[in-house]
């Protein structure tokens, strides 16, 4: 019996075990047929109810096509053997706040409107409407402890904590390792220059850790996401005591792009940059040392991270994550330092991942983002994401593909983004017709240009059609040249305006009232109809619509030839050849061409610059045989000048003519510069115009007690005068930033670029700079650029649209080093197709938009972008260049 009675629990624990194992299994398998959708990790803490814990560590400037990592062999055998590598991560916007904010967002800079590090960046509206929006906002109403630790916003005051952290100790304004100011939850707190107590890095690194063991001790069922937002390796690159001696000969920056300077075939900024000097080659490798050396902090940061994890118990639920805001560029291309460049070390970033179920030892080379952050977190933590963020959770990538069953042997294969924007600068300013502003011309070959440019009927002519300013001549050789219609036509404006103007009393009444004539509203109305109508029908034409009136005087330049209206019948005055006769108005313009004859007169009067006209009785028009200039020069129809013979033998006399005319260019610099402050005050003083539509009433008796000084600001609206507001302000700002170099005696700056100097007093620890001053221009503010970047199967290329219409093109797989702009082996279609797709990244909202995703089976849309020398076209009949269409309006050429 007391052996029966030992024995007797057996088979009941073991019918106990049995249930306990498979009712789970059953529940399990429901579960799982019910989330199929759902990645394997969502499925597994939502069985075991467990949340993670999230802590991201952001680096500020750390580039990885430029060796950085290799400083970091603590993180590198942390993240990238414990956990998996995004070989293809980028930075949409290659700048601190823009990134920064599209970090926090999950937005493109074009959908949060932080430009650059000054516009918009923490700005109130920003402060209003995007930072109640972050992804800290979302995981802290979940119930996550959320902290922030490190840089915040290039812009951030501290005067504030944002919603969503609990624990807030950010730096107020921009990176710096030591004399600094910290917010801590709403206090501020300043730090001096001692190394125990105020090295940043370390700051960070402490009160993170510390927070962490907090939290789990008072909360133990509460996940954390932490954010440690590092300032190294971020200028001004002061590293701690022990690490002042580390890589004394790094070199890991020079690339076959290091110093590869003048690049004619890029835009204007690398066109304007030539190669370095020695001075600047030695700071290069200073400052790659320095920066370095930052990141030995950074290191030894991430190994007490990962000690306290494994000592706490929750290494296994936490999730890893490792990038910067944007890459870096040292000596590349010829410039010195700095970022915001569009080409791969400064768009690349480190990204690693390390989590619950992530892959470890894997390198996946999926396209990720900086926009893909706040979505990914939000996914780890099992919070729905916002429809309008436009980054995709990477969630799904991360998962390691185990089959559920037998069945799922053939999965299929995960469909994923393989083009992104990339974009720099603020939105062109627009013309008053709504078009943007292109200042430089799109460097595709000459012959490409010139080949397409002979193909409209307009220079095909000789130079005999009206306006004609241009003629596609074949050269000998058999080349299409463009030879500019030559002349003294040009010359001639101001003469057939004041035959314009003295014929205008016979043709249209003038009126000398002050007040608001809107009788002949619908005569203007319509004339302006008719002439865009001509316009758009027949390009060829485009000189009807620079006719004007016979009330018509000023206009903006000489011209070779004029239209105007005389007795009914339209003329077009080539001023080389007399008049022709164009037909009447009534007639069609393509009819009734005909050639006048006339007498020539040589009794034409001139006077200084100007050229005064004495019509004939027949209202024939000749021109003289030259323009006089100066009282001894004049300039010959053949467009030679003509001095008499003294000056040519006489140098006395060479001498005093010449200071006479430098005297009478200053005279007139002068007297353009008075006519531009005169302009300008005309601007600020336009008056309303005239309302005619609309019915009339009478004015308020308080309109009339109004003083001359509210009577002018009326007359400005409120839009338009705090836009001028604004612009007065950056004028006077610039005005204090050059006397202050003034001053100073900085003579460090060109024109429309950002500049630096350096000193032996710049860095206040070692190693120490020791070779004097120099000064670098490397940057603009005005450096605006679009990009699309692809990476696929097939094709792996940039290609960029800059502010200024120029492009770039380069095929990565090629030429990995973007050392040589292939914008010319594109056809049109190319740049077309590229271009749309561009467009329709630029105007994106929301993932859906915003993620163009390829599948391995899908069709390859990119087939098309092959460069010209590589394509194999079948035999098909050519297509017209009606049907190829033109390039996109804005580009030049």
């Amino acid at each position: 019996m007391a052996g029966w009675g030992l024995s007797a629990p057996l088979p009941l624990l073991l019918l106990l075990l049995v249930l306990g194992v498979v009712l789970p299994v059953a529940q399990g398998s429901g579960y799982l047929s019910n989330y199929r959708l759902r990645s394997r990790l969502q499925r597994d803490r939502h069985i075991r109810n467990i949340r993670p814990n999230i802590i991201l560590i952001l680096t500020d400037d750390q580039d990885i096509e430029l060796g950085s990592m290799q400083a970091m062999n603590k993180t590198r055998h942390i993240m990238v053997k414990g956990g998996t590598h995004f070989s293809n991560a980028f930075s949409t916007t290659p700048m601190c706040c823009p990134s920064r904010s599209s970090i926090l967002t999950g937005k493109y800079v074009h959908n949060h409107h932080t430009y650059t590090n000054n516009e918009n960046c923490s700005s109130p509206s920003w402060q209003a409407h995007h930072e109640p929006h972050t992804f800290a906002v979302h995981l802290n109403n979940s119930g996550y402890r959320t902290a922030f630790f490190g840089k915040y916003l290039n812009e951030y005051n501290g005067s504030y904590v944002p919603p969503g952290w609990k624990e807030w100790v950010a730096l107020v304004k921009n990176s710096r390792f030591y004399n600094y100011t910290l917010c801590r939850n709403g206090v501020r707190e300043k730090h001096s220059s001692v190394y125990s107590k105020d090295y940043l890095t370390d700051i960070i690194t402490n009160d993170s850790i510390n927070y962490f063991r907090m939290s789990k001790r008072m909360y133990p069922h509460r996940p954390v996401m932490m954010v440690l937002s590092h300032v190294a390796p971020h200028g001004p690159e002061d590293s701690a005591p022990q690490y002042s001696t580390a890589f004394p000969n790094a070199s890991q920056h020079i690339t076959p792009s290091y110093n590869y300077a003048p690049n004619p075939d890029k835009h204007w900024i690398l066109r304007y940059t030539g190669p370095m000097k020695p001075v600047h080659m030695q700071f290069t490798n200073m400052l790659q040392r320095r920066r370095m050396q930052t990141l030995l902090s950074v290191d030894d940061s991430m190994e007490k991270l990962y000690n306290m994890l494994v000592e706490m118990g929750e290494l296994d639920n936490t999730y890893l994550i490792y990038t910067s805001d944007h890459g870096y560029h040292i000596g590349q291309f010829g410039l010195v330092k700095g970022k915001s460049m569009p080409y791969e070390f400064d768009i690349r970033v480190p990204f690693y991942v390390r989590g619950p179920n992530v892959e470890q030892g894997v390198i996946n080379p999926h396209l990720v983002l900086n926009i893909d952050l706040a979505p990914t977190l939000l996914d780890m933590a099992g919070v729905d994401i916002p429809a309008e963020m436009d980054g995709k959770s990477i969630l799904k990538l991360l998962d390691t593909d185990r089959p559920v069953n037998r069945f799922q042997l053939n999965r299929k294969g995960k469909t994923w983004r393989d083009s992104f924007l990339v974009e720099r600068g603020k939105p062109p300013h627009k013309r008053g017709d709504g078009k943007e502003m292109a200042q430089e011309e799109n460097f595709l070959p000459k012959y490409q240009r010139v080949k397409d440019l002979c193909q409209k009927a307009e220079y095909q002519t000789p130079c005999q059609q009206p306006g004609q300013k241009w003629q596609c001549v074949e050269d000998p050789t058999g080349k299409l040249r463009l030879y500019k219609c030559k002349g003294m036509a040009s010359l001639y404006a101001p003469r057939m305006q004041a035959l314009m103007a003295s014929g205008g009393s016979q043709l249209s009444p003038t009126s000398t009232s002050d007040s608001c004539n809107c009788g002949d509203v619908g005569l203007k109305t319509s004339v302006l109809k008719r002439k865009r109508l001509l316009t758009k029908k027949n390009p060829s034409v485009s000189s009807y619509s620079e006719m004007k009136s016979s009330r018509t005087v000023a206009r903006k330049r000489w011209a070779r030839s004029v239209s105007f209206e005389l007795d009914g019948d339209l003329y077009a005055v080539d001023l080389e050849e007399g008049y022709q006769t164009l037909g009447s108005m009534n007639s069609s313009w393509a009819t009734g061409r005909k050639r006048g004859t006339g007498n020539e007169e040589d009794n034409d009067e001139f006077s200084g610059m100007g050229v005064t006209a004495k019509p004939t009785v027949s209202n024939m028009l000749t021109p003289p045989a030259a323009l006089k200039v100066t009282y001894r020069c004049s300039i010959l129809m053949n467009d030679t000048v003509k001095c008499d013979g003294g000056l040519y033998k006489s140098l006395q006399a060479w001498k005093d003519h010449k200071l006479h005319i430098e005297h009478e260019i200053e005279t007139l610099q002068t007297k353009i510069k008075n006519l531009r402050e005169v302009k300008g005050h005309l601007k600020k003083v336009r008056p309303e115009e005239c309302q005619c539509d609309t019915p009339s009433y009478p004015p308020n008796k308080e309109t009339f007690r109004l003083n001359a000084g509210r009577m002018h600001s009326l007359r400005m609206p409120s839009k338009q005068k705090s836009q001028w507001l604004q612009k007065e302000q950056k004028r006077r700002k610039k005005l204090r930033k050059f006397l202050k170099r003034l001053q100073n005696n900085d003579t460090c700056s060109m024109p429309g670029l950002t500049c630096f100097t350096h000193d032996n007093h710049h860095w206040q620890t070692a190693p120490f700079w020791t070779m004097g001053p120099f000064c670098a221009c490397t940057s603009a503010n005005n450096n605006t650029y679009w990009c699309l970047r692809t990476i696929n199967d097939t094709h792996n290329f940039l290609f960029c649209e800059f502010a200024t219409g120029f492009l770039e093109y380069f095929d990565l797989n090629t030429d990995p080093y973007q050392l040589i702009n292939a914008v010319s082996t594109l056809d049109r279609n190319a740049l077309n197709s590229m271009h749309q797709q561009l467009m329709d990244l630029r105007g994106c909202k929301g993932h859906k938009q915003c993620n163009p995703e390829k599948g391995g089976k899908e069709r390859n849309y990119f087939s098309e972008y092959r460069p010209v020398h590589r394509r194999k076209r079948p035999k098909v009949k050519k297509p017209s260049s009606k049907s190829l269409g033109q390039i996109w309006e804005g580009w030049v050429g």
